[in-house]
């Protein structure tokens, strides 16, 4: 994904949930781009870089990213980038808003979210 998407991505869900106070990446080059430190440093967000080959520092993401792979991008044959996004829109919201998380004692993510973001926003 280029850096310049990863920002407008970024801008979207500050719109939509607020601005964190820093944002943990891998160190893939749309992340480790002098583009995306500059729009960090001008948003006052700091970002925290994981160690090269310790995918555990971002265990949260690594383990949703297995999640969406297993449950079903490896499911299924898609026809379409447009059949791709539709599922990928529906799935999320089952994901958020549906399906308990064991992790968090059985409640959605959704039903979590205020609790979680006043911590960390």
């Amino acid at each position: 994904m280029p850096t310049e998407r990863v920002i407008r991505a970024l801008d979207q869900i500050i719109e939509w949930r607020g601005k964190p106070h820093s944002i943990r990446c891998d160190n893939g080059p749309e992340y480790i781009s002098g583009k995306l430190s500059a729009w960090a440093e001008g948003q006052g967000i700091q970002l925290m870089f994981i160690q090269p080959g310790k995918p555990q520092q971002n265990a949260y993401i690594e383990r949703y990213n297995r999640t969406v792979r297993y449950d079903w991008l490896a499911q299924y044959l898609f026809e379409s980038t447009e059949e791709v996004q539709d599922y990928a829109t529906r799935w999320l919201w089952h994901y958020n808003h549906e399906r308990p998380n064991m992790g968090l004692g059985g409640i959605t993510l959704n039903r979590n979210w205020p609790l979680w973001s006043e911590l960390y926003f």
